[in-house]
């Protein structure tokens, strides 16, 4: 019950702040996928507001950056819905784990950071194109200090492996 708890409550975390929600929890709490979805909404209206608002962008670079961004952001979420998945697997194999399974699921985070990084530092080469240098740089500024509020929140959530 306990780790069923845990499992939810991460669940609700990367909800609200990833953009991702899983299969499973729409068939396990379909009264809360609903309201997810417009927090999730909410949480992307906001992310593409605070880069509007910081970017100031003319009209051209909107044009040219948006697009880009969009792609971006859809690569981001399968990410972010593999690293549910294997939260969710965290949590239901907490109070068992084997090292096979924790030797599997650090190679997957592993190579979801990597391709998050990759996946990063290939889209701001992207950003550079059609925006000013400092308007660049004040994005990859911008993108660092949202993730790493969101990463801080999910990560501060999960306990450590026993």
């Amino acid at each position: 019950m306990k780790h069923t708890r845990l499992a939810l409550a991460l669940s609700a975390v990367l909800a609200c702040t990833l953009p991702s929600i899983s299969q499973a929890q729409e068939q396990d709490q379909p009264g809360t996928v609903a309201n997810d979805q417009i927090l999730l909404k909410q949480v992307m209206t906001d992310k593409r507001a605070v880069y509007a608002r910081n970017l100031d962008m003319s009209a051209s670079e909107s044009a040219a950056f948006w697009p880009i961004y969009d792609e971006y952001e859809a690569k981001v979420k399968k990410l972010d819905d593999r690293f549910l998945v294997l939260v969710n697997q965290y949590a239901e194999k907490y109070d068992s784990l084997a090292d096979t399974d924790a030797t599997a699921m650090l190679k997957e985070k592993m190579d979801i950071e990597k391709e998050r990084l990759d996946l990063k530092q290939s889209y701001t080469k992207k950003f550079a194109k059609v925006l000013s240098p400092k308007k660049a740089l004040r994005y990859a500024q911008l993108e660092s200090r949202i993730e790493t509020m969101i990463r801080r929140d999910v990560y501060s959530a999960i306990p450590l492996a026993k």
